[in-house]
């Protein structure tokens, strides 16, 4: 880990009114260690001064964990309102139940989109061919925040199969198309604003040039960039000013993810709660609490507790 401050400040904040004499970089975020039960992961975002990019309003990068046979994870039932949840491995396989009956395994290169809007709950663990030997996860988990007019839609659940994820290959640089638009490629992956989220794998000295967007971040998974003449160590992410053309370049072999957008105004969070109103949080957390929500097929008996 960097020994980096968890949040370092450059000269430009994030604003339409950039000009030319300003950086690329606004700001580099160093995860937060949180234990999920049995497993660390590393958090970027929110943090105290960034707490949105563009429309993302939670980063988390999962391991690698390792497990030996007879472990794995094991995140019991839990509500969300708000938001869409998407998860995105590299290793490893995680299994999806929610309340509108999905069963779901999610193995690397697929994308799970889950819509919470007015409620949905879900759980996530391992089927038993995967525990029954040592094994791996790894991958990113992010929250979506989602507009005003949609934040009480009706829940959804949509899996992406590796083979609908746009690939292209910009300069010798391979690039997926996760989610909106880039490099004259529109990933399938539902959004409801505008949404950046690609993912890149660089060998040493290999440059390229990031999408634009209104807002975004860079995030190192893996190996080490230099971004507007600034090193991005492994496991922080650079928040970017919006400058056109922003060109990295990579010192060693690196994983990275950019992800951004349009803006959506201020969110409150608690919990797994996300609403642009107060209120509607403590409503949330009241159901939750009298058993209002509904109940996931097959995993029934067990549920996460509200906080205290």
């Amino acid at each position: 880990m960097s020994n980096l401050s968890p949040q370092t400040e450059f000269d430009c904040p994030i604003t339409k009114e950039f000009t030319k004499e300003c950086g690329a970089l606004v700001q580099l975020l160093q995860p937060r260690e949180r234990d999920l039960g049995g497993f660390s992961v590393r958090r970027v975002l929110p943090v105290v001064g960034q707490k949105m990019i563009g429309p993302w309003i939670f980063f988390d990068h999962m391991g690698p964990a390792h497990f030996p046979a007879g472990d794995g994870i094991n995140v019991r039932p839990h509500p969300h309102i708000g938001i869409a949840t998407v998860t995105y491995l590299f290793e490893g396989e995680i299994l999806h139940r929610d309340s509108l009956g999905s069963l779901q395994p999610i193995r690397p290169g697929d994308i799970n989109l889950m819509v919470a809007g007015h409620g949905i709950v879900h759980s996530e663990r391992e089927r038993p061919e995967i525990t029954a030997t040592d094994h791996t996860l790894h991958g990113l988990q992010l929250w979506l925040a989602l507009p005003e007019a949609e934040e009480e839609t009706d829940p959804a659940f949509y899996h992406y199969p590796e083979s609908t994820v746009p690939s292209v290959s910009v300069g010798d640089v391979p690039v997926r198309v996760m989610m909106g638009t880039a490099y004259g490629e529109t990933s399938p992956v539902k959004v409801f604003a505008d949404t950046l989220y690609i993912e890149a794998w660089l060998k040493p000295g290999q440059k390229l040039t990031l999408p634009d967007a209104q807002e975004r971040g860079l995030y190192v998974a893996k190996g080490r960039l230099l971004a507007g003449g600034t090193e991005i160590p492994e496991f922080s992410m650079a928040v970017l000013s919006e400058q056109q053309g922003v060109t990295v370049e990579a010192l060693e072999e690196t994983r990275l993810a950019v992800i951004g957008g349009e803006p959506l105004g201020k969110r409150f969070i608690e919990w797994n709660f996300v609403s642009s109103r107060k209120e509607r949080i403590e409503e949330a957390k009241k159901d939750w609490q009298n058993g209002r929500f509904p109940v996931v097929p097959g995993d029934e008996s067990d549920y996460i507790p509200l906080p205290e």
